[in-house]
């Protein structure tokens, strides 16, 4: 199951120096597959980014690092990818022009299915478990549901903290799980 680790301003903060210092940790401890910066809090957004981008080139692994909503800044910084959000479809198509990765977060089933169809590469689809202010979760069974449905590769997300929820995911075929939490 791939991991998808996911930063978040409360823990990664707004400077460079420390930014990079934990998310090296973070990676070194962890291992992820794909990486995600991710700050709707900072006003310099594009400066951490280019941390972000700047850590991930010293890291120097196989991992996908991928920028947050920003097409075009993940295109100059020359990132993997780019994470749109639900609200955004109309920008898969574009991504992907720019030869960038994309995933997109979605919550319904109809939205996994649509990104499909406009050519996204993976998906996250939330709340898989219980996840402060997020809904209520949609659970295993409908996770297994939307697999069945659809070809495009899933992250679960919502709600994983620990490996009692990884455990939960591996009787499904899901790609693989996205969390903040989880890395932390």
């Amino acid at each position: 199951m791939k991991k998808y680790l996911i930063t978040s301003p409360e823990i990664y903060t707004d400077k460079c120096k420390n930014f990079k210092k934990i998310l090296k940790k973070q990676v070194e401890k962890h291992l992820p597959d794909f990486i995600l910066f991710r700050d709707k809090v900072h006003q310099n957004y594009d400066e951490l980014a280019k941390c972000f981008v700047d850590t991930c080139k010293e890291l120097n692994n196989e991992m996908k690092c991928l920028i947050h909503q920003d097409v075009d800044l993940a295109h100059i910084l020359e990132v993997d990818g780019v994470h749109l959000t639900s609200k955004q479809f109309s920008q898969i198509q574009r991504a992907k022009k720019f030869g960038l990765y994309v995933i997109v977060s979605t919550h319904t089933h109809d939205e996994v299915l649509e990104a499909q169809n406009l050519g996204a590469d993976a998906v996250t689809y939330s709340p898989i478990f219980y996840s402060p202010n997020k809904g209520i979760p949609k659970g295993i069974e409908d996770l297994q549901a939307l697999l069945e449905l659809c070809d495009v590769k899933v992250f679960a997300l919502g709600g994983i903290v620990s490996d009692m929820e990884l455990k939960a995911l591996k009787n499904t075929q899901v790609y693989g799980f996205s969390s903040i939490r989880y890395f932390q």
